[in-house]
């Protein structure tokens, strides 16, 4: 074997009963890279990391595994952690009520003859927060730190226990811009210091700013590994090995039919919850046709999300003011209720909080925000109720065998078609779509743009918030800008550019008004 590998998975098949998620797959990482791993969701990436630290142990798959030059056979995560491999999931697993320094050695506590020496806890815990880059004392809460602090301590628990080759999965999904780049640039120091990483991702610029190596995993099959270093390899590559279909059109072509004016804002101006002298949206002014697809373009904590929900029934906020026109006639839109019976929808980017019931089937949750088209005297129509959610299985393509499957168990791409589902079928003349796409692998997104067209092309008007500008620009006929809640611009489909987008997504607005 080439010395220069610290890890080999060679022909990697894993079974489940009726499904074999891994086919014959060949990793190779090399000492000291940044290895990325990039597939549609379901295409066996966690599997494939579940294999290698021993969640799925030894006996459970077939191939093998050779780490450092020897030969693996992990039976239990430990085993993998004793060797100096190091995974942290997606979903954190820090303990909130503890402190930093307790989660960073938590069961391996720094204590001798079974009293833990706090001193040498915090002080060691503080050593490692500086090599992560966080400021934050070791006696602070893990619950009073945003997600993004958290995702380094996480990183710094892992230094504690000396590893070598550090797994993140989807590390940026929870994370703004800033703390994205943050955690890249520690990827990039760990490196300095010997340590190799592999990132699952399926962010595709994020792939080409760190990784040394790429390998794109398609329906449980290794497609190709590409080297990244000479920089000649583009998204439409990877793209193109992903989905195993070209996406010259990552959109779907639209011609918009656009009519008259279905919705009006004028001059919203929505404070914060607690801190109720901060305005969270300032004085915007806005509208949407039936029939169009209007875009709201801004980083992290500009005001979008706010916006959307204090216009659809004053889910958020306080001392809302301002003016809301429905088909040019002026409306009060006090409760969800009233936005509802107005026409109004509002999809929200949290779907498993909000927007689906997770133990309940595809049926139930496609019919919940219609309930009283289905029943007769008071009782709904469970036939009927079968068939609406039949049509839309069909329609939008859901990937499961009926509509009894429980929402749970599908993937990201299927919830997000269940939500539009219910919401189409509830029929509002507005629908508002906060990042419809987040979590969702390219292939599903192309029919949610589908979908959200032929939404549009149905008479509706749709407004769509998205962090990823690219999408904005590919479905939208016209976009807003926010920055720190006030409008900043306004773009037609045709002029729209990233750059363009960019710059007024980072001006900042003096309150008398000029740019500064």
């Amino acid at each position: 074997m080439e010395h220069g590998h610290i890890l080999e998975m060679r022909d990697i098949t894993k079974r489940f009963p009726g499904v074999v998620a891994l086919d014959d797959v060949t990793l190779s990482v090399r000492r000291g890279e940044v290895h990325a791993i990039c597939g549609e969701n379901g295409a066996g990436k966690s599997t494939l990391m579940k294999v290698l630290s021993g969640v799925y142990p030894h006996g459970t798959y077939e191939g093998e595994i050779l780490f450092e030059d020897e030969t693996a056979s992990f039976r239990h995560i430990r085993d993998s952690e004793e060797r100096g491999i190091v995974i942290i999931h997606q979903e954190l697993a820090l303990s909130p009520f503890l402190s930093i320094a307790e989660n960073i050695f938590l069961g391996n506590e720094q204590a001798s003859r079974g009293v833990v020496n706090w001193h040498k806890t915090n002080s060691e815990a503080a050593k490692l927060l500086a090599r992560v880059g966080l400021s934050e004392a070791p006696d602070t809460k893990v619950a009073d730190i945003g997600v993004g602090k958290q995702q380094l301590v996480e990183i710094a628990k892992a230094l504690s226990k000396r590893v070598k080759l550090l797994i993140l999965d989807e590390p940026t999904a929870a994370l703004n811009d800033e703390d994205s780049e943050h955690l890249l640039d520690l990827i990039r120091s760990l490196q300095g210091q010997g340590i190799t990483s592999i990132i699952i991702s399926h962010k595709l610029g994020e792939i080409e700013a760190i990784a040394d190596t790429t390998t794109v995993i398609r329906d449980g099959r290794t497609i190709e590994t590409l080297d990244m270093r000479e920089g000649k390899v583009s998204q439409e590559h990877i793209i193109r090995a992903m989905v195993g279909r070209p996406l010259e059109n990552r959109f779907p072509p639209h011609t918009p039919q656009i009519g008259e004016e279905v919705l009006r804002i004028e001059d919203w101006t929505v404070h914060h919850p607690i801190d109720q002298e901060r305005k969270v949206v300032d004085g915007v002014s806005l509208n949407v046709r039936r029939g169009e697809i209007v875009g709201l373009a801004g980083l992290m904590g500009a005001g979008r999300t706010e916006l959307a929900m204090s216009v659809f029934g004053r889910s958020y906020g306080t001392r809302i003011s301002g003016k809301v026109f429905k088909d040019g006639k002026r409306v009060e839109l006090k409760t969800v209720g009233h936005a509802i019976r107005h026409g109004i929808a509002y999809a929200t980017e949290d779907r498993k909080r909000y927007g689906l019931n997770l133990i309940e089937s595809i049926r139930r949750n496609i019919s919940g925000a219609a309930l009283h088209k289905l029943a007769r005297g008071g009782v709904v129509d469970h036939n009927a109720e079968t068939k609406v959610a039949e049509e839309y299985r069909k329609e939008l393509g859901i990937k499961t065998p009926d509509v009894e499957a429980l929402v749970g168990k599908l993937s990201g791409g299927n919830q997000q078609k269940v939500v539009l589902s219910k919401w189409i079928y509830a029929d509002p003349d507005v629908l508002i779509l906060d990042e419809p796409t987040r979590g969702i692998d390219v292939g599903a997104k192309y029919e949610i743009y589908q979908t959200i067209n032929r939404i549009a092309d149905s008479g509706k008007g749709v407004i769509v918030i998205s962090s990823e500008l690219p999408e904005l620009i590919g479905l939208c006929d016209r976009i807003y800008a926010i920055s720190e809640g006030r409008l900043t611009g306004e773009v037609a489909r045709e002029n729209a550019s990233q750059e363009h987008l960019m710059h007024y997504m980072t001006d900042t607005i003096s309150k008398d008004g000029a740019t500064r």
